[in-house]
């Protein structure tokens, strides 16, 4: 990703709904930032300033929220499964709160990053156990 003048940046944030503005300052977003990249062992400073600009110009509106996977793996060097899993990850707890705006500004759907885990359940008759009941009476 290119970097783009400081007026330019200035000009496309006063445009934005304010919803996005406050998330392109918010404390609770880099905290989110900040834990997604450790859990997924991306610990090195300009690593993560550099994913947070990323974000930054996802919300300006340069960066659509569905190619920030590829901008980690390709310009910021990170292996592939794991720029997927901070890509989705961001796009669920970061970009999930603003989706409405995020989708009127790219006229895109977002979906969330991760879905939950299910594992099907094998349908399995129940079984009754053929044993006859000793307290029951018979009726004759």
């Amino acid at each position: 990703m290119p970097d783009y003048p400081k007026e330019q940046l200035r000009e496309l944030y006063n445009n934005l709904p304010k919803d996005l503005q406050k998330a392109a300052f918010s404390k609770e977003v880099a905290q989110n930032i900040y834990e997604i990249c450790h859990k997924n062992e991306i610990t090195n400073e300009d690593t993560l300033f550099d994913i947070s600009k990323n974000i930054g110009y996802v919300f300006l509106g340069l960066l659509p929220p569905n190619e920030l996977s590829v901008v980690l793996e390709k310009d910021l060097k990170i292996e592939k499964n794991k720029a997927s899993q901070v890509a989705s990850e961001i796009a669920r707890f970061v970009f999930l709160p603003v989706k409405k705006s995020l989708e009127a500004l790219y006229k895109i759907e977002i979906k969330p990053g991760i879905k939950p885990k299910t594992v099907p359940l094998k349908e399995t008759p129940e079984k009754k156990p053929k044993r006859s009941d000793g307290y029951r009476e018979s009726i004759s």
